[in-house]
């Protein structure tokens, strides 16, 4: 059973990137979020640390530069930098326009302003906070809006199945028309149309074994914008956050880094530090090296994990600074405020993505993407912290822009619109009673991803890796063919596509940059490695 729905623009996700920008656009657009959970379920919403922006005046939009480009490792683009960080004082100030609540302090003249806090890879303190949850305080006040305003339809539990476009005789992309989506709670699957489609899906690094992003991050757009004719870069460039929760029934809860940023100090089993056998800036170094610290001392000593110890700052400090990790902490029977906190690294953000232009322009005409799901230059090999969503709202809102001046040019020209999207055809397929098959290539792909593609590589390991995705695309495509499609499926199909561009990426790059560690290549070639790896399809669309 199919139904068609038509609008002027389709947004598929309802994170920061995805909600700021149907914000943005409907007072002038009849708008359609897509999301495949609940509207908040995002990472935006899991997000503990805050959003780098230049506001103090001892700080500076040349030194907020510098770090950036520092942390990147040489693979920022310095013109998207300059681009992003200058913006940020407006994405702030729009965020309080919504109604976002920031930590504040009094200053010498007992006047409120912005507590600024510091984290890995800062020279200043810049980082705008809701406590320390900002992401639910930005996600929840988002939301609220959304489901207000009368042009936007929101579409919960729905799985983007395919982007759909229109072709020349060649089988080239012209441009996109619309999309389908699975209602999971009914099993139909739904035609959409638009002549404007935002992926906003975020990253893959539910393609790990161990992460901390929500289940719902299984690389969707990235997959479907690739199938649909677009170039992707940086894909390698995962970024494992070095300071996760571990406990068997914690699901890889984060510690966030501004726990480090106030003081935290990372130590061995015995109780010794060791950061500073790693990097003169100790805890404050940028996560990859942070993360592979943990994995090397992990791995030397043979131990489960390291541990978090923040307890020196007393217990009013931490409750005050830290109320949600002190509280989630608790029910897993820790207590933060007086012993050390178990930590792993884990699968935190997607580096690389669809290649954007700095309007969230894609490969393919009508087509735009922003937020984790893109590579934009921002982050280059290495992600700083809280740049994500700074990145996450001037995109979208450039974005925004964007589209709201070319969809005003076609409602002129009407006939410059593209045909709707044609109903879900499943005639040719049949239930099936193997479910077992995704569960089982779901659990196989998450574990050679982790042991052959994860913090630490080498030639050896991304060949096995290369064999496996083989062999498990080919079941999947198979599969896929035959078998009506439900969530896991759909998930499984996008997280495969998704680790093959993930290892082709890797076995590319013959050197060790940022995120990017291989034992075979252990120091960076700055003759070769300063440009971006960009992966093209072979159905590479018109110009």
């Amino acid at each position: 059973m199919s139904t068609e729905n038509q609008f002027d623009v389709l947004v598929v996700g309802s994170g920061a990137s995805g909600l700021n920008l149907a914000l943005e656009m409907a007072d002038f657009a009849r708008v359609a979020v897509i999301t495949k959970a609940d509207l908040h379920e995002s990472n935006t919403f899991y997000a503990q640390g805050g959003i780098a922006a230049v506001l103090d005046e001892h700080d500076s939009i040349e030194s907020h530069i510098t770090d950036t480009l520092n942390a990147g490792a040489g693979l920022c683009d310095e013109d998207v930098v300059r681009f992003i960080v200058e913006h940020g004082r407006q994405s702030i100030e729009t965020l309080a326009k919504y109604g976002v609540e920031f930590t504040t302090q009094n200053d010498p003249e007992g006047n409120a302003e912005y507590h600024l806090t510091r984290e890995g890879g800062h020279s200043h303190r810049r980082v705008v906070h809701a406590a320390d949850a900002t992401g639910q305080a930005i996600e929840t006040t988002m939301e609220q809006l959304v489901r207000k305003h009368e042009n936007i339809a929101v579409f919960e539990h729905h799985n983007a199945v395919d982007l759909w476009c229109e072709r020349d005789v060649h089988g080239r992309t012209k441009r996109v028309t619309g999309l389908h989506a699975l209602n999971t709670k009914t099993g139909n699957i739904h035609a959409f149309s638009a002549p404007f489609v935002v992926m906003a899906t975020g990253g893959v690094s539910k393609v790990y074994l161990y992460t901390s992003n929500p289940d719902i991050c299984t690389g969707d757009g990235i997959a479907m914008a690739w199938r649909a004719g677009c170039r992707v870069a940086n894909l390698e460039f995962t970024q494992f956050h070095p300071t996760c929760l571990y406990h068997p029934k914690a699901k890889s809860f984060l510690v966030s880094e501004a726990v480090r940023g106030e003081g935290g100090l990372l130590k061995r089993p015995d109780g010794t530090r060791f950061m500073d056998d790693f990097d003169e800036r100790g805890e404050l170094a940028p996560r990859d090296i942070v993360a592979r610290a943990i994995d090397y001392e992990m791995k030397r000593l043979g131990a489960d994990c390291m541990y978090l110890d923040i307890s020196h700052k007393g217990e009013n400090f931490i409750k005050e600074h830290f109320p949600m990790i002190y509280a989630k902490t608790t029910e897993f029977g820790f207590d933060m405020t007086k012993e050390p906190l178990p930590v792993v690294p884990a699968a935190h953000y997607t580096c690389g993505g669809i290649i954007v232009d700095q309007r969230g322009r894609t490969d393919v005409a009508g087509l735009y993407a922003v937020g984790e799901v893109t590579y934009t230059g921002l982050h280059g090999a290495n992600r700083m912290a809280s740049n994500s969503l700074l990145e996450c709202f001037v995109y979208s809102t450039a974005a925004a822009n964007d589209i709201q001046e070319r969809l005003h040019r076609a409602k002129i020209d009407e006939e410059t619109l593209p045909p709707a999207t044609p109903p879900w055809d499943e005639s040719k397929v049949t239930g099936s009673d193997e479910q077992v098959v995704i569960a089982h290539n779901w659990e196989e792909l998450r574990h050679f991803m982790w042991d052959y593609v994860g913090i630490v590589r080498t030639d050896k390991r991304l060949k096995r890796a290369q064999n496996r995705i083989e062999m498990l695309q080919a079941e999947i495509i198979e599969y896929y063919g035959n078998a009506q499609v439900n969530g896991d499926l759909l998930e499984l199909r996008n997280l495969a596509v998704c680790a093959d561009l993930i290892i082709q990426s890797a076995q590319s790059r013959k050197e060790s940059r940022g995120l990017h560690y291989t034992l075979d290549y252990p120091r960076a070639n700055d003759n070769k490695g300063l440009e971006p790896t960009v992966l093209t399809p072979k159905r590479f669309p018109s110009t």
